[in-house]
């Protein structure tokens, strides 16, 4: 893969990165709940260092891209994405997030799976293994939210 494709398909994951941003700042502006808004405050942080982490990737060779690989609990698989409202539960807050990042992480993959030039396939599958990291975190807070007694 050439420089110019690796800085397009990095230009459009810090896109992906900037949405999420602009996704979890606006879902914190209309939640009344305070725990719910530190919690998408902090996401939309999150999601503004992964943009800033791009941009620094950016000026890299794509052969020096390497993010762990983390393990899909599938959590989200059986969860309804529930509606976006002011007064958001925070449980109704982490579905939403789970969902946005499986999203993404599904995109990387379905790109990965496709790609032709082996490069590419290996930039998509790290991609996808960095949201798939997002989404585990946020798995592990909605498992311990949702059945905390069990804890």
């Amino acid at each position: 893969m050439d420089q110019k494709r690796f800085t397009q398909i990095i230009n459009t994951a810090i896109d992906r990165e900037v949405e999420a941003y602009t996704f979890y700042k606006s879902v914190a502006d209309k939640v009344k709940d305070k725990s719910l808004k530190k919690l998408f405050d902090e996401l939309a942080g999150d999601e503004k260092k992964h943009r800033e982490m791009l941009q620094n990737l950016a000026t890299k060779d794509a052969k020096q891209i390497h993010f762990s690989p983390s393990k899909d609990y599938k959590v989200s698989d059986t969860l309804a994405s529930p509606p976006l409202t002011p007064d958001l539960k925070p449980i109704d807050g982490l579905v939403l997030a789970i969902r946005k990042e499986l999203d993404a992480m599904q995109m990387y993959s379905r790109l990965a799976e496709t790609a032709a030039d082996t490069a590419e396939k290996s930039l998509f599958t790290e991609l996808a293994n960095m949201e798939r990291a997002h989404k585990a975190r946020l798995e592990d807070i909605y498992v311990n939210m949702a059945f905390a007694e069990v804890f």
